[in-house]
């Protein structure tokens, strides 16, 4: 199998050229790292190539990396049904610029990249219709995001008066726990109902 996949990656690599700036193959699975601007192309040829025929986009996601200058990372997961195997597509951005839309190669790109767009907010240009997909209308932010508060911006609540959603800052409920950081055994030392053990029979004679 290693062998196969270092025969595709320079395969690649050599059609590609300055497109691929990496190969890497690591535990059985070839990734391919290429310029931003030529992800159409790259995609294109992994799909179209008879030595490669990736004719499947498995999955598509975002990752981020906050201490980077460019703090996003889009993967491509591609299958060949053809040759049984697989390989995966990496691309850099950041958040103002543009990643080229996998749409018009891959059909279902649209909602994959719909969904990185609204966690992470990178965006696509040319996406035929790029709108948030698993959060509210009016949420702020992209939740996906590591410097993204757990408790969000806002909360919603139904109004009975009103009869609407209600959008408002959030309120905590309870103050903040104070967390030590020690192994859940080593931490507690407060015992809690239930959690009594049976008094043994050396314990009972004394």
């Amino acid at each position: 199998m290693s062998e196969a996949l270092s025969l595709l990656a320079e395969h690649v690599a050599a059609s590609l050229g300055d497109a691929v700036l990496a190969c890497d193959i690591r535990l059985d699975e070839l990734s391919v790292r290429v310029e931003r601007e030529a992800v159409p192309r790259a995609l294109l040829f992994l799909r179209d190539d008879p030595k490669c025929g990736f004719e499947v986009l498995c999955d598509l996601c975002g990752v981020d990396y906050p201490d980077r200058e460019r703090r996003f990372e889009v993967v491509y997961n591609l299958l060949s049904l053809k040759h049984n195997r697989r390989i995966r597509v990496k691309v850099e951005t950041d958040e103002e610029t543009p990643v080229p839309s996998a749409t018009p190669i891959y059909s279902a790109a649209g909602w994959f990249e719909r969904e990185a767009w609204d966690l992470y907010g990178i965006y696509f240009s040319d996406h035929p219709d790029l709108r948030r997909l698993l959060t509210d209308y009016g949420f702020e932010g992209h939740p996906m995001r590591k410097d993204f508060p757990l408790t969000g911006y806002v909360e919603l609540r139904y109004d009975e008066e009103q009869k609407r959603v209600l959008y408002e800052p959030v309120k905590l409920t309870q103050e903040f726990r104070n967390f030590d950081f020690l192994s859940p055994w080593e931490g507690m030392d407060q015992l809690l109902p239930g959690d009594e053990k049976p008094a043994t029979k050396e314990a009972a004679d004394e």
